[in-house]
């Protein structure tokens, strides 16, 4: 039982499932119907078979699902994902898996068996016997008649509608080669007994009456329906990646009611309730954890390889594995609202859109199917007229309308876009859409935000200075059980770093914090003493501070009883990968800014460590904008790359915005990439897929429009024999989809992007 569609509320995007559709003059039909709405706002997709509509207030979704029936072509609102069991298929296994793909196999099955003796008698002459054209008859008209039906059905859907589309050229074309076919056998000469028959590739002068047409009828369907399985194939193992990404998830989970584990559907789980995450088994939902320490391997959602260390306080992703150790976990995020369905949205609604070139494709798509019934029509008369061949006329007619069929047109944008969005999730890249795979190819600067992004955004002790008679580890050991009672960001760098060089501490004792000057205490029977608080400071020691802050970092000296014995100093630490980031992007011949508001000395210092030149330091977080808006002054094309919530209006003010998905939902929300992890490595990568992704659009196209183009006047000019015509048909589908799924092939250029390994099969 179905529920009645609801109304949406203010400025919705409604979501429909379309059916029926058949080839890219389907999609624009459909398009072009629910575009005539007021207020409405559609995109239709042929691979992906679903519209994405935006409606004005009071737009009730069953006017469009009316809409759309009337077009000819059925609408639903998708239904509710339905919980799973561990023991249940990925659904990215073989295509036995989908009854719509099993029935298409099945028919084409039936009809490529019953089809090869029929061309072959045509084609092979020394093969004819006596009425051998009686026997190919009753093998052609099941394939015709049954086979075909698909094609017929929706020709006719088509013409009650008065529109037309690519079935009907191919059921104007296979009828028409049955029709003559059947009136040769019964009213004229060709069912005499003895009667041969020849094969040309091309258009042959016969006489009318004698000239059969089976193998085109025949021949003609079954290719087709190999091109319409190999196509719907592809488009199925093009989408496996996002069904993967959606079956990522846990299955159950053990929530703590009443102080006992209960096992129950991840569905059940609600904010705030605490669950409980085994060694080996997937966190179900977003949290923070409260008790337990592990390590979370989030390879399959992020492709980072190395296990993260988590502890009380620590957040963590569902959909990733905790390696080991008892962890305890309060869900702050479920269902619709957790990382890991943000990512699979992201992806659907990326595959989703139509590129600006496809956009032509589409226009050009719907009025082709009416012009080539008149170059049809055009090709039949004049033929006719120049030679008074009745069967030639005939023959290259039926070639015109078989040839012509758009299928490609409509493949060479959405097949590319199934699979480049799906590698992207794959390799922890998150392509909003198409619109911006045009952008990659034109950005020529890219501004890397500081902390957080080419640094890790927290104080690391950098550099320990011991003064002369002073050893260095003792320096540390000291200075670090001081700090470690203090709760400052550099107390925290420094105590961290001491344990982690030297081993356990010492207990403090009359621990004092002077605010804005330092701290003081016992260590050991030692008064230890770590910031401005001692009265004089010795030349080398002095020396050693000034070094260090010119350099850019925080220091602070260090000592016992009275006297300064050495220098800690402070920074925020660079990644490892980001200098190996830079690289990367400069050889995608961009020129890296970084921009910061941070003091110049710092930024610089972290400019030179990293490789790059140009450094905008001291800016406020409402002067990003400023910046990158200064840079498209002087004519470049900027990408910035960002995680906090001080980046974000950069982030959508600049022509590309690439937001780290370590950082804030509101960096990420104004991004047009976000890549899932910290490693600004992703960001080259990213780049690389988008404009490969683009670049395999384009030469869809090309080849789509190269193909029509050349085909048809070869077909006039009686060039192709229909089957041959329907065979490169076929065969012009299959090549753009198998050409975009070369894109499954992308590989990271640096050891960032590591393709998934655990859930459903994606490459």
């Amino acid at each position: 039982m179905t529920s009645t569609p609801q109304a949406p509320p203010a400025e919705a995007t409604v979501e429909l499932l379309i059916g029926g559709m058949t080839c890219a003059a389907c999609a624009a039909r459909v398009e072009k119907k629910l575009n005539r709405m007021e207020g409405v706002t559609a995109t239709v997709n042929y691979a992906t078979e679903k519209a994405r509509i935006s409606c004005p207030p009071g737009t009730e979704v069953a006017d469009l699902i009316a809409t759309v029936v009337r077009t000819g072509y059925t609408a639903e609102e998708p239904a509710p994902p339905e919980p799973r069991t561990e023991d249940e298929g990925g659904g990215g296994g073989g295509p036995g898996q989908d009854p719509e793909l099993a029935a298409l196999r099945r028919r084409l099955t039936v009809c490529a068996l019953l089809a090869a003796p029929v061309v072959l008698l045509a084609m092979v002459p020394a093969l004819q016997f006596d009425n051998w054209q009686w026997l190919s008859l009753t093998l052609a008209a099941p394939v015709v008649v049954w086979g075909g039906l698909p094609f017929h059905r929706a020709a006719w859907t088509n013409v009650r509608h008065g529109s037309s589309t690519m079935d009907t050229l191919v059921s104007l074309g296979t009828l028409a080669a049955f029709g003559w076919s059947l009136w040769a056998l019964f009213l004229g000469d060709a069912g005499m007994p003895g009667m041969r028959h020849g094969f040309a590739l091309t258009v042959s002068r016969a006489d009318a009456s004698s000239t059969l047409y089976l193998e085109v009828a025949a021949g003609v369907t079954a290719f087709l329906l190999l091109g319409r399985f190999l196509e719907a194939r592809a488009k199925r193992r093009a989408g496996a990646a996002l069904r993967a990404l959606l079956e990522l998830g846990a299955k159950d989970v053990a929530v703590l009611r009443e102080g006992r584990e209960v096992r129950v559907p991840v569905a059940g789980l609600g904010v705030g309730d605490l669950f409980v995450v085994r060694p080996g088994e997937k966190i179900a939902t977003d949290g923070v954890v409260t008790e337990g320490t592990g390590a979370v391997d989030a390879s399959m959602l992020t492709g980072e390889s190395v296990p993260v260390d988590v502890g009380p306080g620590d957040t963590v992703t569902g959909a990733t594995v905790n390696s080991g150790g008892r962890l305890v976990v309060r869900a702050t995020r479920v269902g619709s609202g957790t990382r890991l369905a943000q990512m699979a949205r992201l992806v659907e609604e990326a595959q989703s859109g139509k590129a600006q070139v496809q956009r032509l494709a589409d226009r050009v798509a719907a009025v082709f199917v009416p012009v080539v019934l008149l170059i049809a029509a055009a090709t039949f008369g004049g033929w006719l007229g120049a030679t008074g061949d009745t069967v030639a006329a005939f023959t290259a007619a039926v070639a015109v309308l078989i040839i012509a069929c758009p299928c490609a047109l409509g493949l060479a944008t959405p097949t590319a876009l199934l699979v480049g969005t799906g590698r992207g999730a794959q390799l922890g890249i998150l392509i909003k859409g198409p619109e911006v795979l045009e952008s990659t190819r034109r950005v020529d600067t890219v501004v890397l935000d500081k902390t957080g992004t080419v640094t890790t955004g927290r104080m690391t002790l950098h550099e320990v200075y011991a003064a002369d008679g002073t050893d260095e580890k003792e320096l540390l050991r000291l200075a670090g059980a001081l700090e470690h009672a203090s709760e400052h960001p550099v107390a925290r760098a420094i105590a961290s770093a001491a344990e982690e060089r030297v081993g356990p501490l010492p207990a403090v004792e009359r621990f004092e914090n002077v605010p804005g000057r330092g701290v003081r205490g016992r260590v050991e029977g030692r008064e230890v003493t770590v910031g401005r608080l001692f009265d004089a400071v010795p030349d080398d020691v002095a020396r050693a501070l000034r070094e260090a802050r010119s350099a850019g970092r925080t220091a602070v000296p260090a000592g016992w009883d009275g006297t300064a014995r050495g220098v800690l100093s402070v920074a925020d630490a660079v990644k490892d990968t980001s200098a190996e980031a830079v690289r990367g992007l400069r050889a995608l011949g961009l020129t890296p800014v970084l921009l910061t508001g941070d003091n110049r000395a710092v930024a610089e210092a972290v400019a030179r460590e990293v490789g790059i030149d140009r450094v905008v330091a001291e800016v406020l977080p409402e002067d990003k904008v400023d910046a990158v808006r200064r840079l498209q002054a002087e004519g470049h094309v900027v990408a910035m790359v960002g995680d906090g919530v001080n980046d974000a209006a950069a982030l959508a003010a600049a022509d590309l915005g690439l937001a780290m998905g370590t950082g804030t939902d509101a960096a990420i929300e104004a991004g047009d990439l976000t890549l899932v992890r910290g490693d600004l490595r992703v960001a080259a990568d990213a780049i690389r897929l988008a404009r490969r992704t683009l670049a395999t659009i384009k030469g869809n196209l090309v080849w789509a429009f190269g193909y029509n183009v050349a085909a048809l006047p070869l077909a006039a000019a009686g060039l192709l024999n229909p089957m041959i015509a329907g065979a490169a048909m076929a065969f012009s589908s299959v090549f753009v989809v198998t050409n975009s799924l070369r894109l499954r092939t992308f590989r990271a250029a640096s050891k960032a992007g590591v393709p998934l390994e655990s859930g459903a099969p994606l490459t």
